[in-house]
C-alpha cells in the first residue's frame, strides 16, 4: 500500500538520546528545557519572531482568536482544513467567506473589502498548501479597516516569500506540526508574532493563566511536552533535505502528467517553496473519482483535500464561494512525502494515465 503521506520518524537512537534526558531531568512538561530550546530554534527559522509551542495547531488558532480580543465576525476562507472554520466558531465568533483565487486557492484579496461590517473584527486567511495569500493587499486592507490579520500557516513551514518567512506576516501567524506535515513533533503547533505585550496573553491563555502561584488571565491547557520537543529537535535539521527531496519528486510527477488534462498550482518566482502537497486539479469530479478509484484499487490512497468547500458545512453553512465550490469538486491530492521513490512516483503517474485512457 501507498498512503497520501507518510509520517518521518528520525533515528531511534537519536531520539533515545533525547528520551535519556529527559529521564535523568524527570521534567516531561511545563515549559521544560527541550521545549525552550526547540521554540528558541523556531524564532529563528521564523526570522526572529516570537514563537509559543503548542499541543496542536487548532489549539494555536484558537488562543490566537482568544488573546487578540476578536468578536463580531471574521473574514476567513471557505478553502482550508476545517480547523480554520471550526476555531472560528468555537470562540463564539460568525465566520464570513469571502472566495478564493483561482491560481493560488488562497482568500481572494480583492473580495474582502466588500465583505467588511461594522461588526468584523479580524482577518483569517490561509496560505493554502504553503502557497502565500496576497500578505501586502491584506495588511493595506487590515489597516484602513483598523482589523486585525491571522494566518493559518498550517502548511507554511519553510516557505519564504519575496525574502521572508511567511509565517512573520500577519498580526499573529500559526503553524502545525502534526505527525503528516513536512516537520512534525508528532502532535503540536505553534503561534508566532512580533508583539512582546500580545506573547504575553498567549502564555497565560496556553498555561492555565498563571506563572506559579500567581493568577493573571483565564487560559487552557495549550502547552506540549519534552517528549514531542525531542521528536521537532531531531526533525527540524533535516527540514532542507526534506524539501529537495520532495522539490525532485513533485518534478517526476510533472514530467509524467504534464501531457494530460491536469493542472497544478502555480509557484511564484519570489516563493521559496516548501512542496508540502501535491495537488492536482482536474476537468471535472468524474474524472476526479475516476482517477481515485484507479489507484485505490491498486492500493494507492489519494485524498480530496480540501472538500467540501467550508461554506457548505452541515453545521455552518455561508455565502455562496463559486470558486472554492469547484475547486473542492475537482481537487486531488496524490501520495506525496520525501520517502516516496521515483519508482513509486512513475507507478502511480502509470496508473493515472491509464485511467484518462480508458
Amino acid at each position: 500500500m501507498i498512503n497520501v503521506t507518510k509520517s518521518y520518524l528520525p533515528p531511534l537512537g537519536e531520539y533515545v538520546q533525547y528520551l535519556e534526558g529527559i529521564w535523568e531531568r524527570g521534567w516531561l512538561t511545563n515549559n521544560g528545557p527541550l521545549v525552550q530550546e526547540l521554540e528558541a530554534k523556531l524564532s529563528g527559522e521564523f526570522d526572529a519572531a516570537q514563537v509559543q509551542f503548542t499541543s496542536n495547531g487548532t489549539i494555536a488558532l484558537q488562543i490566537a482568536i482568544k488573546s487578540l480580543g476578536l468578536t463580531g465576525e471574521i473574514i476567513t476562507t471557505p478553502f482550508s482544513y476545517v480547523a480554520t472554520t471550526t476555531a472560528i466558531l468555537w470562540e463564539n465568533c460568525e465566520p464570513v467567506f469571502v472566495d478564493i483565487e483561482d491560481r493560488t486557492f488562497c482568500i481572494d484579496a480583492d473580495k474582502i473589502e466588500a465583505a467588511i461590517t461594522l461588526r468584523t473584527s479580524a482577518i483569517l486567511a490561509t496560505h493554502v498548501y504553503g502557497f502565500p495569500c496576497d500578505v501586502h493587499k491584506i495588511e493595506q486592507i487590515a489597516k484602513r479597516h483598523n482589523l486585525k490579520v491571522i494566518y493559518d500557516g498550517a502548511h507554511a513551514f519553510g516557505v519564504r516569500y519575496q525574502g521572508r518567512s511567511l509565517l512573520s506576516y500577519g498580526d499573529v501567524a500559526t503553524c502545525s506540526f502534526h505527525a503528516t506535515k513536512l516537520f512534525h513533533t508528532t502532535e503540536g503547533g505553534a503561534i508566532i508574532t512580533h508583539d512582546l505585550a500580545l506573547l504575553e496573553k498567549i502564555w497565560l491563555y496556553k498555561s492555565f493563566g498563571h506563572r506559579g502561584d500567581d493568577y493573571f488571565s483565564l487560559g487552557i491547557n495549550g502547552k506540549n511536552s519534552e517528549f514531542h520537543a525531542a521528536m521537532g529537535l531531531c526533525n527540524l535539521p533535516r527540514v532542507p533535505a526534506f524539501v529537495e527531496a520532495r522539490r525532485r519528486l513533485a518534478n517526476v510527477y510533472y514530467q509524467e502528467l504534464c501531457e494530460l488534462p491536469l493542472r497544478f498550482p502555480h509557484i511564484p518566482d519570489e516563493l521559496e517553496y516548501n512542496y508540502a502537497y501535491l495537488p492536482v486539479i482536474f476537468e471535472s469530479e468524474e474524472q476526479m473519482f475516476k482517477v481515485k478509484d484507479a489507484l485505490a484499487d491498486k492500493q494507492i490512497n489519494s485524498r480530496r483535500y480540501f472538500y467540501p468547500s467550508l461554506n457548505l458545512l452541515p453545521y455552518h453553512t455561508g455565502a455562496a464561494c463559486p470558486v472554492s465550490e469547484d475547486i473542492a469538486l475537482r481537487v486531488l491530492c496524490l501520495p506525496f512525502y520525501q520517502q516516496l521513490e521515483d519508482r513509486e512516483v512513475v507507478q502511480i503517474s502509470r496508473i493515472i494515465k491509464s485511467a484518462f485512457h480508458n
